[in-house]
């Protein structure tokens, strides 16, 4: 038989008594009081700490759980900086700008209209598309929309962000690409163009756009592209770094969720390099600018990934609107000479 003390069951004791056998009910009743106190005690010493290691314990927790809040803030405001860009670009006198440029429009599912600038080249001629990078605008690519048309190539210029106050405008490609396809049906619906050659041109951004559709597009027949990524993540994951952040605790990864959670319906979209196998035989123009280094790696490693015929060249500096005049006719020339060569006019 097991004897319980009066003053320590009235005070912390549950006592519970079952009819019948009263050695049982003491012992039960013994059992239920060693339980409770010890219980009791923790809880308190968790909400109320007085030793060292509960004390270091919730020190912890508070400052996990700080991190945790801190990182998912810095994380949303970063990426919602990253994906909202200033809206549309700088306009053009059509009626006095040189090679009689026309405005075409084109519908995007989700996004609204679009507006492009077709320069008309020789009748009948094949449209190269010009698809711009992050952040940049069409008007920067002008000269270079120019000196295609010189050769007789109709080109169009495409808009990635659209008209009216900012909002969230770019996806870092998924979005993009349907933009992209949806100007080139636009463009063959002309008469005065070849509706079953295309070739594209872009650079990042612009660049996985036109990757990205020249796979599961068989009209187009040639493409160039610079600086581009397998996956949108991968830019995302390079204009977090331009942040400065991206070497802290937590904020690459709660970015690319963030990203994910605003792009959730294209998330599962695949890598560009799975599907590289179905460019055999379209004519491919890898370029890698050596003050990227990052997305130079990126191109350079799909340039091995790629089917024949392809072609690789690596220039000092990227960024059409930002190299010099030299430069920039250097790079109109080479741009010009691959797709006079791979899509004749």
């Amino acid at each position: 038989m097991i004897t319980l003390r009066g003053p320590y069951v009235a005070e912390n004791c549950l006592m519970r008594h079952t009819p019948g056998d009263d050695a049982y009910s003491g012992e039960f009743a013994v059992l239920t009081c060693a339980a409770m106190p010890r219980r009791d005690a923790l809880i308190a010493e968790f909400r109320y700490p007085t030793r060292w290691y509960s004390k270091s314990i919730a020190t912890i927790l508070a400052l996990s759980f700080f991190t945790f809040v801190a990182a998912s803030i810095i994380s949303g405001f970063v990426v919602f900086n990253i994906v909202t860009l200033r809206s549309g670009s700088q306009p053009i006198d059509f009626a006095n700008f040189p090679g009689h440029p026309e405005q075409i429009s084109y519908s995007v599912a989700s996004a609204g209209t679009r507006q492009g600038w077709f320069f008309p080249g020789l009748k009948s001629a094949p449209t190269i598309l010009l698809c711009p990078g992050y952040g940049e605008g069409r008007e920067e690519l002008l000269p270079l929309a120019t000196a295609l048309q010189e050769q007789g190539y109709n080109v169009a210029l495409v808009q990635f962000t659209g008209e009216g106050p900012p909002r969230i405008e770019t996806t870092l490609g998924y979005r993009e690409v349907r933009e992209l396809r949806a100007a080139l049906s636009a463009v063959a619906q002309r008469t005065d163009v070849d509706k079953s050659r295309f070739g594209l041109w872009g650079t990042n951004m612009g660049s996985y756009a036109a990757l990205s559709l020249a796979e599961s597009e068989p009209r187009v027949r040639g493409i160039a592209i610079e600086s581009v990524y397998d996956r949108p993540q991968e830019m995302l994951r390079l204009l977090v770094n331009r942040y400065g952040i991206g070497s802290l605790p937590l904020l690459d990864g709660f970015s690319e969720k963030v990203f994910d959670w605003l792009n959730f319906s294209d998330a599962g979209a695949p890598p560009l390099s799975q599907r590289l196998s179905r460019l055999a035989g379209v004519p491919k123009l890898f370029i890698e600018a050596s003050d990227n280094p990052d997305l130079a790696k990126t191109t350079a490693r799909l340039f091995l990934e790629s089917p024949e015929p392809k072609e690789q060249v690596t220039i000092a500096r990227g960024n059409y609107a930002g190299m010099l005049d030299e430069e920039k006719r250097d790079y109109e020339n080479r741009i010009a000479s691959f797709f006079l060569a791979n899509l004749p006019r």
